[in-house]
């Protein structure tokens, strides 16, 4: 098994540029490769973000969008406030604690619609089974979709991690369907040894 608590270059790195999490080169590269966070025809970004804890997403659109974005975080977990500065307190800001599987939270999310982005970093609790794992992946990666479909705009962005194995190739499909280009792409922050990878749905139909 992997010993994942151990830092490597990519967690020091988020310790030293103030992110809680790794896995803000994740999306990082997503934006860079993709244009994600920067839809067309949107002015002013609205952009959810589910499985937000402990922050480094939504600090990084935070940062690099600023007062131009109104971004709606959810997570059943509190965000980390350590690196924060104070950005999680500004008026352009909005977090739910919740799960986004429960119809209040899906309620208070859809209540801020619509969006022009919504990013999804979510991930089950592991149980050491591939095909479980997979599994509860694939649930929370269709629950995003869920929020895609009903509250992104025309022309919007989505982008969603999925651990790859069983149905997740349908699920890509589907993203075929509702959006003008659709992808799987695996960051370079990525660990080597996990099966995590990223769906990309850009300019929906």
């Amino acid at each position: 098994m992997a010993n994942y608590s151990k830092p490597d270059s990519w967690a020091l790195r988020a310790q030293r540029e103030g992110y809680p999490a790794r896995s803000v080169y994740k999306l990082s590269e997503l934006n860079e490769q993709f244009r994600l966070l920067h839809p067309r025809g949107a002015s002013t970004s609205r952009i959810l973000d589910l499985g937000a804890a402990p922050g480094s997403w939504s600090l990084y659109v935070l940062r690099h969008i600023g007062q131009a974005c109104q971004l709606t975080a959810c997570d059943l977990s509190p965000l980390s406030r350590v690196h924060g500065k104070g950005l999680f307190d500004r008026d352009n800001f909005f977090f739910i604690q919740g799960d986004m599987t429960d119809e209040a939270t899906q309620a208070a999310i859809l209540e801020r619609a619509p969006y022009h982005v919504v990013i999804s970093d979510a991930a089950p609790a592991t149980m050491g089974s591939r095909s479980i794992d997979t599994l509860r992946s694939l649930a929370l990666a269709e629950t995003a979709l869920f929020y895609a479909e009903t509250a992104l705009t025309t022309g919007g962005n989505f982008a969603v991690k999925v651990f790859q194995g069983g149905d997740t190739i349908t699920l890509l499909k589907r993203l075929r369907e509702i959006f003008t280009s659709a992808k799987s792409f695996k960051p370079k922050a990525c660990r080597r040894e996990s099966f995590e990878t990223y769906y990309l749905g850009l300019g929906k139909k």
